[in-house]
């Protein structure tokens, strides 16, 4: 059965193609620029499996249109992958955000589309876009069944004393104020996965999985369920990350503003897009550019290495205590598949918990599964490549089958 996954952005969207019985990829790519006006045209890059690659360039106004060009590029007869559309079984939506409505994938029909909707306010910069794709696949694609699974539905199962914030309990109940916490889909694959390699049951595991990337984030799991995770109302909270502050003191953030005389849009923007290792190294938001200045010397670099360093130990820390012990931890994201000084600072900051690690597949591993601690570690730590997209086809086709 052919699955596509389909991920909109406010100004993208991006595809997969999966035959899911096989776990096989078969097409993959980016529409960018969608409804930009500019010099620059909107862009649609295709690529197969066999490595066929295709790209053009035009005019893109909405998602409606850039959904068309990925229909035409899958059946086109040069760099296709499918004779017809109706090849295509059902279509996977990454959504951002299902509150408290949506604690699982769900299949979406004429009742689920209004409640989705109703979820704009917890997450406005990415559901509207979210819902463009939906509504342009149910134009496009009547008939063909349409899945949302949510990046906040993993971690339903904290318990009601890791979800709920300090406040009035009534700004609860209204307006739903509340930690949620997200990269749900990528936490809960590599926690199965990592499962699967060791060959034990990932209900008898205590386990930390770490998203590490551009947007971080650790997630504590007991018996394959979520016990508490690091990002929160939004994914502001929690991990420092590549422009995003992680925690801040909420008596800072009223101090800057007012000193900076900004609107509350204009000091999320801040936090959000001029914080973390940009902010901290005024140099950039990449780790590999952070590690290459931080090895010549570069002071801003430096912080920002150090303190996303000792708040990623420090949240780990915290984990470890609300499992009452550590047998897994995973690595994954751009910096955690990629970043063996990262992994290896980790690992030693963690013997203390008998954790033993292989240094050389801990430096040197890039992009693939691999056990790196030794066979005598009491803590099992493994890098897994996380696969969104995948799961999101899975879950798809175990809701359409």
């Amino acid at each position: 059965m052919k699955i596509l996954v389909l991920n909109s952005g406010s100004s993208s969207l991006k595809y997969k193609l999966f035959e899911v019985e096989k776990d096989s990829l078969l097409a993959w790519g980016l529409v960018e620029r969608i409804g930009i006006q500019g010099t620059t045209s909107a862009r649609l890059r295709h690529e197969t499996k066999e490595g066929r690659t295709y790209q053009e360039e035009h005019e893109i106004p909405d998602h409606g249109l850039a959904l068309q060009l990925v229909l035409q590029a899958l059946v086109h007869p040069e760099h296709g992958v499918l004779s017809s559309l109706a090849e295509i079984a059902g279509v996977g939506h990454r959504v951002l955000h299902g509150g408290e409505i949506f604690t699982e994938a769900v299949k979406i029909d004429h009742e689920v589309l209004p409640r989705l909707k109703e979820l704009i306010p917890l997450g406005p910069l990415h559901m509207p876009a979210n819902i463009m794709g939906i509504e342009a696949c149910r134009r496009i694609m009547p008939g063909v069944p349409q899945v949302a699974v949510f990046d906040t539905s993993f971690h339903q199962t904290m318990p009601r004393a890791a979800y709920l914030y300090a406040i009035p309990t009534e700004y609860y109940r209204s307006f739903k104020i509340r930690k949620y916490g997200f990269h749900g889909t990528s936490h809960r694959y590599v926690s199965a996965r990592a499962a699967e390699i060791l060959g034990v049951p990932l209900a008898t595991l205590r386990m930390i999985t770490l998203h590490l990337g551009n947007g971080s984030s650790a997630a504590a799991i007991k018996d394959g369920r979520c016990l508490d995770t690091t990002m929160g109302f939004t994914p502001l909270e929690g991990l420092v990350m590549g422009t995003r502050s992680g925690d801040i003191a909420p008596a800072a953030v009223a101090f800057l503003a007012k000193a900076l005389k900004l609107d509350w849009d204009g000091f999320v923007d801040l936090l959000n897009k001029k914080s973390g290792f940009l902010g901290l190294s005024g140099l950039s938001a990449d780790m590999r550019d952070i590690q290459k200045a931080r090895a010549e010397g570069h002071q801003g670099a430096i912080d920002a290495y150090e303190v996303f360093r000792h708040r990623l130990i420090k949240h780990i820390g915290a984990f470890v205590a609300v499992l009452g012990g550590l047998d897994v931890l995973v690595f994954t994201g751009g910096i955690g598949e990629n970043d063996g000084i990262v992994r290896e600072d980790v690992c030693r900051a963690l013997a203390y918990l008998g954790l033993t690690y292989d240094p050389e597949l801990t430096l040197t591993i890039r992009g693939r599964e691999a056990v790196i601690s030794r066979e005598d570690s009491r803590v099992k730590v493994l890098v897994v490549p996380t696969n969104e997209e995948l799961l999101i086809a899975r879950d798809t086709y175990r809701l359409i089958s």
